[in-house]
C-alpha cells in the first residue's frame, strides 16, 4: 500500500477519501490491504482492539451478545466508515463484537498509529470525530426505531441500509441471519419478507435478496432511514451510498 502509484489514487473507503491528500499520504505507509473473509471476527467484546479497519468492499456487523447467546446487530460498517470506534474515543475495549457479514477487503492500520495521528489534531481528528457523531445518531435512531416501528418497516430500512452500504441491490442473506441481526424470531422475518415480496418490492429465494422497487421500499421504510442518511450527509458531506470526492 506504499507505492507511489497508490499515493495518488483516492481510496475506495469514503472516510479516507474525504481526507485532504497530504493527511492521507501520511497514513499510507501504515496502511495494509487485507482480505475480510465472511464470519471473520475483527474484534471480540471485552478484548483490546489492536487494529483499525477501513473497509473498501464487503460489510462488517457490530453485534451485542446477551448471556443466553442471543445476538442483535447494533451497527453496520462498509466503505462509508471504519471498524474500531472505541480507539478514537480514547479506549480500546467495547462490549460489542465485530465480524464480517459480507466478504471483502479493507485497509488495516495499527491502533497505536491511528491514536498518534488523532493526537496531532487537524483534519484526521475532526473527520473521525464527526464520523463518531454520525454513528451515534444512527444508534440513537435505531434504538427508537426498534421500539416504535413495525417489523415490516424495520426490515425495509435494514434492507435499504445493506443495499446502500454494499452499493448493490442484489445480495445473499439468510432469514436466520436477518432474524439474528434484527433481534426477532425467524418466523417474523418470514412474514415481513413475504409481505415485501408480494408487494413487488423485493424478491427473496434461498437467501438471495434482490430489491425490485427501491422507491416503494423507501416509502414502506420508516423515517429512520432518511434521518440517518441526512445526518451522514450533514456531518461528513457524503451519503453512505455515494463516493466522496474530497480527496482531490
Amino acid at each position: 500500500m506504499s507505492s507511489d502509484k497508490n499515493l495518488f489514487q483516492p481510496p475506495a473507503n469514503k472516510l479516507l477519501a474525504a481526507l485532504p491528500a497530504n493527511d492521507y499520504k501520511r497514513l499510507v505507509p501504515h496502511l495494509k490491504l487485507v482480505q475480510l473473509p465472511v464470519n471473520q471476527v475483527i474484534y471480540k467484546a471485552t478484548e483490546p482492539i489492536t487494529h483499525i479497519y477501513f473497509p473498501d468492499q464487503g460489510m462488517v456487523s457490530i453485534v451485542n451478545t446477551m448471556e443466553d447467546g442471543s445476538t442483535v446487530e447494533v451497527g453496520i460498517v462498509s466503505n462509508e466508515g471504519m471498524v474500531g470506534i472505541p480507539v478514537i474515543l480514547g479506549d480500546g475495549i467495547t462490549i460489542t463484537t465485530a465480524f464480517v457479514q459480507v466478504s471483502g477487503t479493507a485497509l488495516q492500520i495499527d491502533a497505536d498509529v491511528l491514536k498518534a495521528e488523532l493526537n496531532r489534531g487537524g483534519a484526521i481528528q475532526t473527520l473521525l470525530l464527526r464520523y463518531v457523531q454520525a454513528v451515534y445518531a444512527e444508534l440513537a435512531q435505531g434504538a427508537a426505531c426498534n421500539r416504535l416501528h413495525t417489523l415490516e418497516e424495520r426490515l425495509a430500512r435494514w434492507l435499504l441500509t445493506v443495499s446502500e452500504r454494499l452499493e448493490s441491490e442484489d445480495f445473499l442473506l439468510t432469514q436466520e441471519f436477518i432474524s439474528q441481526m434484527l433481534g426477532v424470531r425467524r418466523s417474523g422475518v418470514t412474514v415481513a419478507a413475504s409481505t415485501l415480496s408480494r408487494a413487488g418490492m423485493i424478491s427473496y429465494q434461498r437467501g438471495h435478496i434482490k430489491i425490485l422497487n427501491r422507491e416503494d421500499l423507501e416509502a414502506t421504510s420508516c423515517e429512520c432511514y432518511r434521518v440517518i442518511q441526512n445526518e451522514f450527509t450533514r456531518l461528513l458531506g457524503f451519503l453512505p451510498s455515494k463516493r466522496s470526492d474530497k480527496f482531490f
